[in-house]
């Protein structure tokens, strides 16, 4: 008798299909070695400061280590709370807010909460790959809605966005500043995409972990959907402590929504991560009481090492940097290297220098590489450049 055939040994179909990440393709060829100059990663070369880590030791101390509530310590709710409603001058109710382990998290738990297979999610972008790939573990759709570069800046087609928005979309989601190009979104442009979404009850998913990093001194935060809200608005917003107070390795940050969603937000927490570490909370309330003035660095040094790299970048031939708003990172592309991943990897293994590929960033990536200058030493960036010109000089087609 012959056995029964086999079946192939794989994950779901939805699963298995999801694109891996590019950027750690090329970074896990080279991490470790010492000839690499790294700027693949989104984050800070400096550590978290020590008042945030003292925070965690002393509740390590104090022997805080056993679960919590699923959606956080209600100290930690509260000062979330009264951070946002001191940010975007409007009330916030900690009942809105839940604690999640990473703004990562928060996103997938945002798509758990609101997708289900089949429904049409449109996406601003390039963007993340992350939130990208997100809607098709759960069978959604993703609609992408590119941004371009006019002149010498990063530009959203606001009309194009709208006619993509139909009433059978779901959810809308927007990362402003943005990650990779940098692009941050327009009061406007706000008031004109709420306007729609509310007209026809599509949801709206704001990633604003890069929110408090723009450029503009004047700002404390990019424009924000989360300060226009209003009672029965589908507005949720995902955050994290990782960029602005430089605490990429704690996975700590927290989502804002709906009151009527918080208790079907805490069943998917438990179902998730259950709750975060309390150090981590400990950590996190401090951040929020102390680092201020932190922040406030955070974004003078990287209007001055977005000048920097900028500048350097754009004296070398064929080299074209659209301005941004905001972020950590410089979007650019060189004339003649269409293969960005292809480009991403010749650079790591011919002069050593580690950028992360646009094509990462999805299809209108492709061609573009994401630098990262979230660094304290800005000779560290010209030093990169000096490897990148003597690619380009040796490679330079024609």
């Amino acid at each position: 008798m012959s056995a029964a055939p086999r079946l192939p040994v794989q994950a779901r179909p939805a699963v298995h299909q999801l694109a891996g990440s590019l950027i750690r393709e090329v970074a896990n060829s080279a991490m470790g070695r010492s000839d690499v100059l790294p700027f693949w990663f989104g984050e800070s070369d400096q550590p978290t400061a020590d008042y945030i880590r003292a925070a965690a030791v002393q509740s390590l101390d104090a022997g805080e280590t056993f679960y919590s509530q699923n959606l956080g310590r209600p100290y930690l709710r509260e000062a979330i709370a009264a951070y946002l409603g001191r940010l975007h001058g409007q009330p916030m109710d900690a009942a809105r807010v839940g604690v999640v382990a990473s703004g990562d998290t928060g996103l997938m738990v945002t798509m758990q909460l609101l997708l289900s297979p089949g429904d049409r999610v449109v996406a601003v972008t390039p963007l993340w790959p992350n939130i990208c790939e997100m809607p098709r573990v759960l069978g959604a759709e993703v609609v992408r809605v590119p941004l371009s570069s006019t002149e010498g800046r990063w530009h959203l087609d606001l009309d194009r966005l709208l006619a993509a928005l139909t009433p059978e979309t779901r959810l809308l989601i927007v990362n402003s500043p943005s990650n990779p190009t940098g692009w941050t979104i327009e009061e406007a442009q706000v008031d004109a995409l709420l306007a729609h979404c509310r007209r026809h009850g599509i949801w709206v998913l704001s990633d604003d972990v890069y929110e408090r990093l723009v450029y503009d001194p004047a700002r404390a935060s990019a424009p924000s959907f989360l300060r226009r809200y209003e009672a029965g608005d589908r507005i949720v917003s995902v955050n994290s402590f990782s960029k602005a107070w430089r605490m990429t390795g704690w996975r700590a940050g927290w989502m804002v929504v709906p009151e009527v969603l918080a208790d079907d937000l805490a069943k998917l927490i438990e179902y998730n991560f259950s709750c975060v570490f309390e150090p981590v909370q400990r950590a996190a309330v401090a951040a929020l009481a102390q680092g201020e003035p932190d922040v406030a660095r955070l974004r003078t040094e990287l209007q001055s090492t977005r000048r920097v790299l900028s500048e350097a970048l754009r004296a070398l031939p064929g080299v074209e940097v659209p301005e941004a708003g905001g972020a950590m990172y410089a979007f650019f592309r060189l004339d003649g290297f269409a293969d960005s991943l292809d480009l991403a990897k010749r650079l790591v293994a011919e002069v050593g220098l580690g950028l992360a590929p646009g094509a990462a960033f999805g299809p209108e990536g492709d061609g573009w590489l994401r630098w990262c200058h979230a660094v304290s030493d800005p000779q560290k960036l010209l030093a990169g450049v000096d490897r990148l010109a003597s690619f380009v000089a040796r490679h330079r087609p024609g």
